[in-house]
């Protein structure tokens, strides 16, 4: 009996949705960090990025897994259309940096910047630490406009419409800049 309780426990933190702490109209979290885009290494920050426009932050659990696979594809497939959104994207996970050197040449086609967070400062800042496997990042993601704000978060462990929902607030929140 104390099995099957157990069992129960586990099957259902597992399944139990993620939720980001972090919601529309609050304050993104500041950060510098440790960051790669095609294989390069150089000082990321936030609020540096902010000031060219909003930013898409998303947090996925490792690099080289098949759904932050899947989901580096989906951003580097779509980072035009990004682009012409005026915003751009990283991707921050535990990895080290050695690891996202490989992964932003390989998977992110060396497109967007992922960074490292192996303390998990960024990740707890952003309450987005894996529920039941806390040394890796839940599959979370932000958007941020200039000024700071989140502007959406979406969660789900499902890399698939992350890009898709991302893109989505991002055009509704330009729409309502040229009002």
């Amino acid at each position: 009996m104390k099995r099957l309780i157990a069992a129960l426990l586990v099957c259902s933190s597992v399944a139990a949705p993620a939720f980001a702490a972090l919601k529309a109209g609050e304050q993104a979290p500041p950060f510098t960090t440790q960051a790669s885009i095609g294989g390069k290494v150089y000082s990321y920050s936030l609020a540096d990025e902010l000031k060219k426009g909003p930013v898409v932050l998303y947090f996925y659990p490792a690099a080289f897994t098949k759904g932050c696979t899947i989901e580096a594809h989906l951003f580097a497939d779509a980072i035009d259309k990004y682009k012409t959104l005026g915003a751009s994207v990283i991707g921050v996970s535990a990895d080290n940096i050695d690891t996202l050197n490989k992964f932003s040449v390989s998977e992110c086609r060396s497109k967007f910047p992922v960074a490292a967070d192996q303390d998990q400062h960024i990740m707890k800042s952003y309450d987005s630490v894996l529920l039941y496997k806390t040394n890796y990042a839940d599959r979370v993601s932000y958007v941020i406009a200039p000024n700071g704000s989140i502007i959406y978060e979406y969660s789900s462990m499902d890399p698939d419409k992350h890009v898709a929902n991302t893109l989505q607030a991002l055009e509704q929140w330009s729409a309502k800049q040229k009002k």
